[in-house]
């Protein structure tokens, strides 16, 4: 997994976890009764706001809606990768977006005991934000300095303190999701954010447009990460497509999937991957990094198990 990705020019893209529990939302399509394999709720933990999670969660939340008549499909808002891990493990949620890292450490710890995949998704990108003034140029810079560092439980989270420990320096941590990250950024309550998350990611775009910014490349710590936790961590190099007046920066990606509850029946997951992939372009729209979500990417989930009824999905398309 160690390469180099460059993306192309058109880039425009815990059981009681109190938060993650916090802001719950649903949909119900149409009034007939559902098939006798749909449930009659399918939950999906997505992430806090200004992430790209809430946004392609949002989406994936209408097209199932529609294609499990009768049921009711409701989002989960958390702070992304490890409260979603506890909440599938406990319980709480059906579906979760969770990036492969933290996924890993959890299948490594024993919690959650049990882990399956419906499909690989997008890779998400280490952001390191400043102001364009900031004299800071490099990750140890931020030793002793205030860092917005994504919301408790999230990926960002998670991954931002891998790199902490492999750098040997001690920032003050600031928990944030990516909009309030943004706006401490911009008033200069915080001397950087770090933000592990698809490309384009809504709060970053906002904040480019209002206040100059830039990018501390981060690429050098991805093999170090690799060789310390697992190849998890990739290299590559986030284009100038991605966000207004930000140059393209070396850093690191993170793959993301969708994980199910493994005693989820198989039919209903099947059903859910074929929707997930028949509806790429639309649960993806504004975000293109996600439309990277495709068949031959989707079976690769590393050492996480496919749900038998991915699995079957995907027998099911093999050329």
């Amino acid at each position: 997994m160690r390469r180099r990705v460059v993306l192309g020019a058109g880039l425009a893209t815990t059981a009681a976890v109190v938060s993650a529990t916090a802001a719950g939302r649903f949909l119900v399509a149409g009034a007939g009764r559902a098939p006798a394999d749909a449930p009659a709720e399918l939950r999906i933990a997505t992430g806090p706001k200004g992430a790209v999670y809430r946004a392609i969660g949002g989406q994936l939340v209408r097209v199932l809606a529609e294609r499990f008549p009768g049921t009711r499909v409701r989002e989960i808002q958390t702070g992304a990768s490890v409260d979603n891990l506890h909440l599938l493990a406990g319980g709480g949620t059906d579906l979760a977006f969770a990036s492969l890292d933290a996924v890993v450490e959890g299948l490594a710890s024993g919690q959650p005991a049990d882990t399956t995949a419906i499909s690989r998704l997008y890779d998400s990108w280490m952001h390191l934000v400043v102001p364009t003034a900031s004299p800071l140029r490099s990750f140890t810079d931020l030793d002793g300095r205030p860092v917005a560092s994504g919301a408790a439980g999230s990926g960002t989270r998670f991954t931002a303190n891998r790199l902490v420990d492999l750098a040997g320096i001690r920032p003050h941590l600031v928990d944030a999701d990516q909009t309030d990250s943004a706006a401490l950024l911009a008033a200069g309550r915080v001397a950087a954010m770090l933000s592990l998350t698809g490309v384009p990611t809504p709060a970053i775009t906002d904040l480019a447009r209002r206040t100059a910014i830039r990018l501390i490349p981060l690429e050098q710590y991805a093999a170090a990460l690799a060789d310390r936790y697992g190849d998890s961590y990739t290299p590559a190099v986030l284009p100038s497509s991605a966000y207004p007046g930000v140059a393209a920066t070396g850093t690191l990606t993170v793959p993301n999937l969708l994980l199910a509850r493994p005693d989820l029946a198989d039919d209903v997951v099947e059903r859910i991957a074929a929707a997930l992939f028949a509806e790429r372009a639309r649960i993806a729209v504004g975000h293109l990094e996600a439309n990277r979500i495709n068949v031959r990417s989707g079976i690769s989930t590393g050492p996480v198990r496919l749900h038998p009824g991915a699995l079957n999905y995907f027998r099911s398309v093999k050329p």
